[in-house]
């Protein structure tokens, strides 16, 4: 049987629309991010001269905005066949979405796998065949992998497939099936895609591999991302190995300031992660989310102007890298008050009765509170309610939707302060 190497991507959800920026964010670069994955994605298989790439589904993310987003696609596929790299795609969901994508017309030497039932191609050069399915519509709830044929004797055989498997958090559960199910199928590879972070799910009697997808797209799809570059001798896989294809890397970072007492001792633990963040990197722009936590002296400065707080963060973030490579995309303090809550309890002075009044206090009656103070205010001037925002805790607070964290965060205030003053 003949050895060749092919890359395995999943989840380019190219031209993915991103919100909510702020302001001073890279907007252009992290807009770009998916496109420039996927010129890597290009640029690897053209240095690792792959016999094919396969991508298993979600190459776009839903409806176009324009055409250009297609023809960047095209194009980039365009340089794989000119160089005799065959590409082989399925649709995945958010690929089925999109009218205009499915009259995309691809390059020869690409090919997206139809839908409705399975297809198989032989790759007679390679002694290889891949079998695969397109979703035609959105949802997809069947186990499509139970109409898969038999492998192809003689050949290595790959099936290529979108699906949750059995279940992911943060997945819709489209296309379910089992490892066992897929691992007594008798392919060699099973290409999946659809699930945002890389996953091997077996290696012996085959290889079930999630590749991730190949650009994260927020916080929430931390680290490194890219593709999988598998290498076959002899009919055989001989090796497995992730590719790092991202042009942005996110990350989230929690810097514990537990007994810290001091601005300067805290800044110094907040460049010291962001240092280490930066360096994992690799050269990328870093889009950072950074929470502060523990019990500390300085959690009444913090938490005194968040806006203040939030501001020398990023200052101090931005001064960890040349000039540009590191966005901060959220600060979150998380921090409380360092008191010793007993001794004041045990005060038999008013302060005493204070604490214990804030301690025991019941959070409904709280909330009520908060709920009849927080509408008084807003009524009082008529655009000030329009102008914060649903999101503002005031609004919340006097709409009685105020989450039960920010109360208890009121209460470590509250606290501290009084520590600081008795």
């Amino acid at each position: 049987m003949a050895s060749f190497r092919f890359l395995h991507a999943a989840d380019l959800h190219i031209d993915s629309p991103l919100r909510g920026l702020e302001p001073d964010a890279p907007a252009d670069r992290i807009r770009g991010a998916t496109r420039a994955a996927y010129t890597n994605l290009v640029d690897l298989a053209l240095r690792e001269q792959v016999a094919f790439v396969v991508i298993a589904g979600d190459l776009f993310d839903g409806e176009w905005q324009d055409w250009r987003t297609g023809a960047f696609f095209v194009g980039e596929t365009l340089r794989l066949t000119r160089a005799g790299i065959r590409v082989y795609a399925i649709r995945g969901n958010h690929d089925a979405q999109s009218v205009v994508s499915q009259h995309l017309a691809l390059p020869e030497g690409a090919r997206m796998l139809r839908a409705g039932q399975p297809e198989s191609i032989r790759l007679a050069e390679h002694n290889a065949c891949i079998h695969g399915q397109s979703f035609a519509t959105r949802e997809v709830t069947e186990n499509l992998a139970l109409a898969y044929p038999p492998p192809l004797p003689g050949h290595f055989n790959i099936g290529l497939l979108h699906t949750a498997a059995g279940g992911r958090a943060g997945h819709a559960a489209y296309a379910p099936c089992s490892t066992e199910q897929l691992a007594n199928h008798g392919y060699h590879y099973w290409a999946l895609g659809h699930v945002h972070a890389r996953e091997v799910l077996l290696r012996d009697p085959c290889w079930i591999v999630f590749p991730g997808n190949t650009q994260g797209r927020h916080a929430n799809e931390a680290g490194a991302k890219g593709a999988t570059l598998v290498t076959v001798q002899d009919g055989r896989i001989a090796d497995v190995a992730h590719r790092v294809l991202d042009a942005v890397r996110w990350a989230q970072a929690v810097v514990d300031l537990d007994g810290v007492a001091t601005l300067e001792a805290a800044l110094a633990r907040v460049r010291a992660q962001v240092a280490e963040d930066v360096s994992h990197a690799q050269g990328r722009l870093l889009a950072l989310r950074l929470t502060l936590q523990g019990a500390s002296a300085l959690h009444p400065h913090l938490v005194r102007d968040l806006g203040a707080t939030r501001d020398m963060l990023r200052a101090e973030a931005a001064a960890c890298a040349a000039d540009g490579e590191v966005w901060l995309e959220s600060a979150h303090l998380r921090t409380r008050p360092a008191l010793d809550r007993a001794a004041l309890r045990a005060r038999a002075d008013a302060v005493g009765q204070l604490v214990r009044a804030i301690e025991d206090g019941d959070g409904t009656r709280l909330a009520e509170g908060a709920k009849s103070y927080a509408a008084a205010l807003l009524n009082r001037a008529g655009t000030l309610r329009a102008a914060l925002g649903e999101e503002h805790p005031a609004v919340q607070a006097a709409a009685g939707t105020l989450p039960p964290e920010l109360l208890e965060r009121a209460k470590d205030l509250l606290l501290a302060r009084l520590a600081e003053d008795a």
